[in-house]
C-alpha cells in the first residue's frame, strides 16, 4: 500500500507560519504536522511515501529525501482535485491518499488499509465537538457526509449542519480497481469540463477532491466508508494551529 500526500498549496490562511515554510511544516506539540501524518501512515502499515508539492517543495525534498517527489508547478493555478492527479502514474497499486494539513492516528489507516471497499474514505463523526471553537472555518466549510448501512450517500459541503453524520477527513483508500475508477472519471470531466465550470467550481481546475467524488457517487460509484471519532484535527488557520497546540493529543 503506498501513500499519496497532497501538499502543493501555500496555506496562506495559516500565515505568517507559512510564509517561510511549506504549510505541513507548522509543529503542534514540537513536531510537524508532516511528521504527525509520516507516524500515523506507518502505524496504519503504509511507509512507502509520494508527496505531492508545490510552494516550497524543495524545503521537503531536502528534509525527507526517502520519499517519492511529484510536482505540481501550477499549484497556484488548481486545486486538490488536479493536484492528486500530479502522481498519477503511482497509482498503479492500491493507495492512500491524505491532505497534508491534517492530524489522524495510525487506527484509521488501518481501518482503511484492511477495507473490502474498493474506495473508503476516513470520517470523523465526532465533527461537531471538532468545529464548536473554530470561528475562522465554521460547519458550513466543513466536507460533510451521509453515511447509511455502510455506504457514503453524499460527501458536500452544503449538507445541512442537523443531516450530516460526519466530515470527510480527507484520507481516502483505494483499491486498484478504485484507483482506476477514479482515474477514469477525472479524465472524463477533465476533458469535459477544463477551463470551464464543474459543480460549485468556478473551473475544473478549481475542483476539490470530494467534487468528484460526489459526481462519482450519482454515477453509481459505491464508496465505502470507516469511521473515527475526535481522533482527527484539520489545521487550516492560525485559531486551529493553536486550538491543536492545547487538545491534540494521542
Amino acid at each position: 500500500m503506498r501513500a499519496i500526500i497532497i501538499g502543493a498549496g501555500r496555506g496562506r490562511r495559516l500565515m505568517p507560519t507559512t510564509e517561510n515554510a511549506p504549510k505541513c511544516f507548522a509543529e503542534i506539540r514540537g513536531k510537524r504536522i508532516l511528521d504527525w501524518t509520516v507516524d500515523a501512515l506507518a502505524a496504519g502499515g503504509v511507509t512507502d511515501i509520494c508527496f505531492i508539492g508545490g510552494y516550497l517543495i524543495e524545503a521537503v525534498q531536502r528534509e525527507y529525501p526517502h520519499f517519492t517527489f511529484r510536482h505540481n508547478r501550477e499549484w497556484e493555478d488548481n486545486n486538490i482535485l488536479v493536484s492528486l492527479m500530479c502522481a498519477e502514474d503511482l497509482m498503479d497499486r492500491p493507495f492512500v491518499t491524505t491532505y497534508a494539513d491534517i492530524l489522524y492516528t495510525g487506527d484509521i489507516v488501518a481501518k482503511l488499509v484492511a477495507s473490502r471497499a474498493d474506495i473508503a474514505l476516513g470520517i470523523d463523526t465526532d465533527w461537531r465537538t471538532h468545529y464548536q471553537p473554530r470561528t475562522q472555518h465554521p460547519p458550513p466549510d466543513a466536507e460533510k457526509t451521509i453515511t447509511r448501512n455502510g455506504r457514503v450517500r453524499r460527501v458536500h459541503r452544503r449538507i445541512s449542519y442537523e443531516d450530516a453524520n460526519g466530515e470527510f477527513m480527507g484520507v481516502a483508500k483505494f483499491s486498484l480497481r478504485g484507483a482506476d475508477l477514479l482515474r477514469s472519471h477525472y479524465h472524463l470531466r477533465r476533458r469535459e469540463h477544463w477551463d470551464k465550470p464543474y459543480r460549485e467550481a468556478a473551473q475544473f481546475q478549481k475542483a476539490y477532491l470530494i467534487h468528484l467524488f460526489q459526481d462519482m457517487i450519482e454515477q453509481g460509484v459505491v464508496f465505502g466508508h470507516e469511521d473515527t471519532h475526535g481522533q482527527y484535527r484539520e489545521i487550516d488557520t492560525q485559531e486551529d494551529l493553536d486550538i491543536a497546540q492545547r487538545e491534540w493529543a494521542l
